[in-house]
């Protein structure tokens, strides 16, 4: 039973950092897509990050291009966001997300996947408020 339990949000002013954590558990962790999607009430889902974990390919949203830092502990089977020079548009509901059913390939052909919304899987989510 695949399982992915997000940790981490908060609320900060612009310009502060946060760090997400996702814990991934019920598959083979480092041969599948891993990522983190957004979604803000009123707006589209947005994909933010994604990374193939058995060779730390990523590949990013240029909305956050520069500012944040996907990062996985293959040891720990655990996802990360590191999040700096935050802004109010980066307020959202943050999903951590995987794709078990296929093997990955490239850290951009997963965010590309993410943006398709195939992956089957996503956790409860956790809310980063970011004030001005």
């Amino acid at each position: 039973q695949v399982q992915l339990v997000e940790s981490g949000g908060g609320s900060v002013e612009a310009g502060g950092s946060l760090r997400l954590s996702c814990a991934a558990s019920g598959y083979t962790y480092s041969d599948h897509c891993v990522g983190w999607f957004r979604q803000a009430p009123g707006k589209e889902r947005e994909g933010v990050a994604a990374i193939l974990p058995r060779n730390g390919d990523t590949y990013y949203a240029d909305s956050v291009k520069g500012r944040f830092t996907i990062s996985q502990d293959s040891a720990k089977n655990t996802l990360y966001l590191q999040m700096n020079s935050l802004k109010p548009e980066d307020t959202a509901m943050y999903y951590c997300a995987a794709d078990p059913s296929i093997r990955g390939f490239s850290g951009s052909w997963c965010y590309s996947r993410l943006g398709l919304r195939r992956y089957n899987y996503w956790g409860q989510g956790t809310q980063v408020t970011v004030s001005s």
